[in-house]
């Protein structure tokens, strides 16, 4: 079967501008937001405020994983199909959908919902622990992501 070029080209520079953005978020934006003690010394964002603003962040940015995820399942259904069967894309292909609807379905909705109960909802351990989960899923899709992103490319050279 002739593959489709712009197809494979779309899946990875999505999959390569997912990992960048999870990255900069990750690195650059959150510290930031949650340090502008730093960088502004006469306008201060108590944690709870910037917790507010990342959480708007990772509101919007639920969308564009949601269509991550779609994206995955559906390429890599078909890849499957075609016959292209691979262990490790198969595995962190699983993680990367799996993991992108955990932060976009499941951990974003949790935190803006325990935000809108007020400041001391956010220091409750219960929020901790869902912030920390949080963190931890979306270490786990910026390493999926990656992993799929290099088996892929890989697999595409040996064709």
């Amino acid at each position: 079967m002739k593959r489709n070029i712009f197809i494979d080209f779309t899946y990875f520079t999505l999959l390569a501008a997912t990992f960048g953005a999870v990255l900069v978020l990750g690195t650059i934006v959150a510290p930031i937001v949650f340090h502008t003690d730093k960088i502004l010394y006469s306008v201060l964002l108590d944690n709870y405020n910037a917790g507010i603003i990342m959480g708007e962040v990772f509101r919007r940015f639920s969308y564009w994983v949601y269509f991550l995820a779609f994206f995955v399942a559906v390429y890599e259904l078909l890849m499957y199909k075609r016959g292209q069967r691979d262990a490790i894309i198969f595995g962190s292909a699983v993680t990367v959908v799996f993991s992108s609807l955990m932060f976009s379905a499941v951990y974003s909705p949790k935190i803006l919902a325990m935000q809108l109960l007020g400041e001391e909802a956010t220091r409750s351990d219960t929020f901790k622990n869902i912030h920390l989960a949080s963190e931890l899923d979306f270490k786990i899709l910026a390493v999926a992501l990656l992993i799929l992103f290099i088996r892929r490319l890989l697999l595409l050279r040996v064709q």
